[in-house]
């Protein structure tokens, strides 16, 4: 994109929690980007976030949205039962796309997606959690040696979130509403984003076995899981603990991340950094500011490979290797 091209005409599909973190994402593209619409079927809260974010047109559907105002780009903020119709739809208008991950509700309809939709548009898949500044920083002290040979993985992410707080209230659902209505919840909604930034991290990664539990009535899915993956690629075992009902935990969970290597060890406590071994390494990160910080990274990125024509990170075919994991989970674990 040079300095006479103009600003990509952006359509926002969904106007719920997420997509606050978009429209600031967009917002840092100034200049490259521009959000001229936003759809959603709920009035008022279309009206609200359009309001915050002075855009000038509102719909209460991509359809409406399409037609009215021609955008370049549609980016896909919806829940998921609803993002592979409209990843059809952008395609079927030859628009360009970012869809918030999962990319489909299921391995099986992902595949029917890419298979529909083939090279006719460019699109990415919103997967950010691979986008946060101390897991790119983590990719350039493994690609550098400080592990040397990684021997074993262990990645944690605890909350207190599902358990009540002195007025009942459960912290998690207060957040994210949504989740109570989620038959596939914690891996599927959350541990996705470990699993895709494992992947960009240690390489391919195959299912060997998981467990799933559910501690509260007030919510469908599981809540927790316990999982076990291993490294394509000589066989590393690597382990996921995710547990959103834990006492004494934080109610907004962090990850916790070691690699444990024969020439040093990689660990992320939350926004804090340390190497030890081959090379010294402590540095700390903002937690707002990596948060949203990925959003922008992740937009960033699609705009940048927009303009030179190479392949998004996060490209659907991709994302379908994550998705295959979640499946394999979903398929194999045992349940209590």
């Amino acid at each position: 994109m040079n300095a006479s091209t103009k600003p990509l005409r952006v359509g926002l599909i969904g106007a719920g929690w997420a997509s606050r973190y978009h429209l600031r994402g967009w917002e840092r593209q100034s200049g490259r980007a521009e959000v001229v619409a936003l759809a959603d079927p709920n009035a008022e809260v279309r009206a609200a976030r359009a309001a915050e974010f002075s855009i000038p047109e509102i719909f209460d559907s991509a359809e409406s949205l399409i037609a009215a105002t021609k955008p370049d780009v549609l980016d896909i903020c919806t829940p998921r039962e609803t993002h592979a119709d409209l990843v059809r739809l952008a395609a079927d208008r030859g628009l360009a796309t970012i869809c918030q991950k999962p990319f489909a509700p299921s391995l099986a309809e992902a595949r029917r997606v890419v298979a529909d939709v083939g090279g006719r548009v460019p699109v990415m898949v919103h997967e950010n959690w691979r986008f946060r500044s101390y897991y790119r920083r983590i990719a350039e002290l493994l690609c550098d040696g400080a592990c040397g040979d990684i021997r074993q993985v262990q990645f944690e992410f605890l909350s207190s979130g599902m358990i009540p707080d002195a007025h009942g209230a459960r912290q998690a659902l207060v957040r994210q509403p949504f989740l109570r209505t989620l038959d596939r919840m914690l891996v599927m909604e959350i541990v996705i984003h470990h699993i895709d930034t494992l992947r960009f991290l240690l390489g391919e990664l195959d299912f060997v076995s998981a467990r799933l539990a559910r501690t509260n009535d007030e919510i469908i899915g599981e809540d927790v899981a316990a999982i076990l993956l291993k490294r394509r690629e000589g066989g590393t075992p690597v382990s996921i603990t995710a547990n959103l009902a834990v006492h004494g935990a934080p109610p907004l969970p962090q990850d916790h991340l070691r690699i444990f290597g024969l020439a040093g060890t990689i660990e992320l406590d939350g926004t804090a950094l340390a190497v030890c071994g081959r090379c010294e390494v402590s540095e700390t990160f903002d937690a707002d500011a990596t948060y949203q910080g990925a959003y922008d990274a992740s937009i960033g990125h699609f705009i940048d490979r927009l303009a030179d024509g190479k392949l998004f990170e996060t490209r659907p075919d991709d994302n379908l290797k994550t998705l295959e994991i979640v499946e394999a989970i979903y398929a194999g674990a045992e349940r209590s």
